[in-house]
C-alpha cells in the first residue's frame, strides 16, 4: 500500500507524489507549508539551489522546484526510494514544462555521507535534512560537519528531528536562528 503525499504550493501545487510506505516517513503538509512559508518570507527560494538529504520522496526539495528554486538534488540511500524520487521528480519536471519553466532535479542513490564525502562540485543555499529517526543525533553532526563544503555564503539548514531525539549538536559554523515544534517533530534552522 502506498502513501500519498503531495506538492502544497507553487507550479506544481495539489499534484500527488507516491511514497513507499515502509521505507519512508514524509513531513506532514502542515510542517512543509509552515516551512516553505518561512523560506518564501525571508525570500530565499527564488532561483536557489537545494540539497535533500535522507530525500525518501523529494518532497522537500521537490515543494522548492515548484516555487522558484532552480536546482534540486536529492540525496537517497534506498533504491526503491531513489525511485520514488525519481518518478515524483518527473510529475514536477512535467508541471514545469506545461509553464514553459525549467529547474534541474537530480536524484543520487547513495548515502548521505557517501555524497559529502566526494567533491563539491554543487555548491547549494538551502538543504534540509530529514533523517530516519533511527539516525543517531551523532551522525547529523558529522553530517552538518560535512556539509560545509557544499554550501554557498548565507545557505539556510533545516533539520528536521523528533522531539524525543533532543536537540543536534551543529558545528560551530552553523548559526541556530530558529527552533520550531510541530507536536512530536522539531524543526532547527540554521545559517552559516
Amino acid at each position: 500500500m502506498l502513501d500519498m503525499t503531495r506538492i502544497i504550493g507553487g507550479i506544481a501545487g495539489s499534484r500527488k507524489l507516491v511514497s513507499p510506505a515502509k521505507t519512508t516517513r514524509p513531513t506532514s503538509d502542515r510542517i512543509r507549508e509552515s516551512l516553505f512559508s518561512k523560506l518564501e518570507a525571508r525570500d530565499l527560494l527564488e532561483s536557489s539551489h537545494i540539497l535533500d538529504l535522507y530525500a525518501g520522496t523529494g518532497a522537500l526539495a521537490l515543494e522548492a522546484v515548484s516555487r522558484g528554486a532552480s536546482v534540486a538534488w536529492m540525496v537517497e540511500r534506498d533504491g526503491k526510494a531513489a525511485a520514488v524520487c525519481v518518478a515524483n521528480a518527473r510529475l514536477v519536471q512535467k508541471a514545469l514544462q506545461d509553464e514553459e519553466l525549467e529547474a534541474e532535479t537530480k536524484v543520487v542513490n547513495k548515502s548521505v555521507a557517501s555524497m559529502l564525502a566526494g567533491e563539491a562540485s554543487t555548491r547549494f543555499d538551502i538543504v534540509f535534512i530529514d533523517p530516519p529517526y533511527e539516525v543517531t543525533n551523532e551522525e547529523v553532526t558529522t553530517n552538518l560537519t560535512a556539509l560545509e563544503a557544499h554550501l554557498n555564503a548565507d545557505a539556510v539548514v533545516v533539520v528536521e528531528r523528533s522531539s524525543r531525539s533532543g536537540a543536534v549538536s551543529a558545528p560551530k559554523y552553523l548559526k541556530l536562528d530558529e527552533e520550531k515544534s510541530y507536536g512530536d517533530t522539531v524543526l532547527y534552522f540554521y545559517s552559516n
